[in-house]
């Protein structure tokens, strides 16, 4: 079969690659313990269950209108209006199977070849393929330790040309755990007005902050009407088998994403987002325990690396990883990580799996349980022994 040659473009997510390598490794017997995929290992909360079976036996079975349920999108819209100062009607809003669409979507409707778009680097991998896969120019912005893992503004202006069409921000960040405070934010926000730049703002982990504030670009003056906000609820609800997430973006840019939605997935499904529409209105107890218990974890999880030697890890402000400093070993990020996993049974992702930037560096999820956390732990401590570092 001959395949169209952006096929040739198009990346993959590495985490999905290393659990089937895990699971293939348990399968044999042996004991892995995940620390891989971007998942929070809680359940979803039981009024959210209960809602979306009760959807389905309601009837709520059917197809629904492409940019998403009236009732749900209202729901988005106050709770982005409450929580983040925006001033969003449901017309702002397409709500889509997952995050992803929104990401997808919005690269595929504005980039074609000779475009330029920026994105953060090392960062969650689909940016760069996706950009990638529409013809454009995928231009890195370096997301450095020495910097808190936040992008450089400073640099950014070095990065923007007569050809950049988009820039895509994360915060807090997958896989840093990085968080972009407010003077950062507002120096991006004045750099896109001034060059004309269209803001894709992916704020998935926006609920999943442990110091600080979350500051959405979308308040900063003229930036409502040059930002998408990307969001979802499989990271703060624990809902990523139910496939639900949105964007919020200009008016006028609504119809667009929502005419890419009839052309590709018709609508979301009915049913799963009337258990969106609890989850943002019902009590948000379970939330709140969630990111407790993650910060606790973080804690853990940096507190060990940093006795390891040879490894340095700083404290993340948000997300549910941490991403350690492992150049002190003296093995590169992908040869760590392989060891790692088919030796001592940690399956981790290299750093590189989130581009060039991210070499000398793995990514730990500590969406584990503590007790298998420390595991990990001890079975980082013993690989290193035997590496010889001291």
């Amino acid at each position: 079969m001959q395949l169209a040659t952006r096929m040739s473009r198009l990346g993959t997510e590495t985490a999905f690659e290393v659990l089937v390598r895990a699971r293939a490794l348990e399968a044999q017997g042996r004991d892995v313990i995940h620390l891989e995929v971007g998942e929070p290992d809680f359940d979803t909360p039981a009024n959210i269950i209960e809602a979306g079976a009760d959807a389905l036996r309601s009837g709520w079975t059917h197809y629904g209108p492409a940019p998403g349920l009236p009732q749900l999108r209202e729901a988005i819209a106050n709770y982005l209006n409450r929580s983040r100062g925006t001033t969003y009607t449901p017309d702002n809003i397409v709500v889509t199977p997952g995050g992803k669409p929104i990401m997808f979507f919005t690269i595929l409707a504005l980039l074609e070849a000779g475009d330029e778009a920026i994105y953060p680097n090392p960062g969650f991998p689909i940016y760069e393929s996706m950009i990638n896969f529409t013809g454009a120019k995928a231009v890195p912005a370096p997301i450095l330790e020495k910097f808190g893992f936040a992008l450089d503004v400073n640099e950014l202006p070095g990065l923007i040309t007569d050809k950049t069409k988009l820039l895509i921000i994360n915060s807090p960040a997958n896989p840093t755990g990085g968080v972009l405070n407010r003077k950062e934010i507002e120096a991006i926000a004045e750099l896109a007005v001034a060059n004309d730049l269209i803001v894709l703002a992916d704020e998935i982990y926006a609920e999943i902050l442990y110091e600080g504030e979350h500051v959405s670009i979308a308040t900063m003056p003229g930036m409502k009407e040059r930002t998408i906000i990307l969001d979802g609820f499989s990271k703060t609800y624990a809902m990523t088998g139910w496939r639900l997430g949105y964007g919020a973006m200009p008016e006028d840019f609504a119809p667009i994403i929502g005419n890419l939605m009839v052309n590709s997935n018709s609508c979301t499904s009915m049913a799963v987002q009337i258990a969106g529409v609890e989850a943002l209105n019902g009590p948000q107890d379970d939330v709140a325990k969630m990111v407790a218990a993650f910060r606790n974890r973080r804690d853990l999880m940096v507190d060990g690396l940093n006795d390891i030697p040879g490894i340095s890890c700083l404290r993340p402000k948000g997300a549910f990883y941490v991403f350690p400093n492992i150049t002190g070993t003296g093995l590169k990020s992908k040869e760590f990580a392989d060891k790692l996993l088919q030796d001592y049974g940690v399956a981790a992702l290299s750093g590189t799996a989130f581009g060039e930037y991210g070499e000398g560096y793995l990514r730990l999820s500590y969406a584990n349980s503590e007790e298998n956390l420390q595991k990990a732990l001890d079975r980082i401590r013993q690989m290193v022994t035997d590496l010889g570092v001291a």
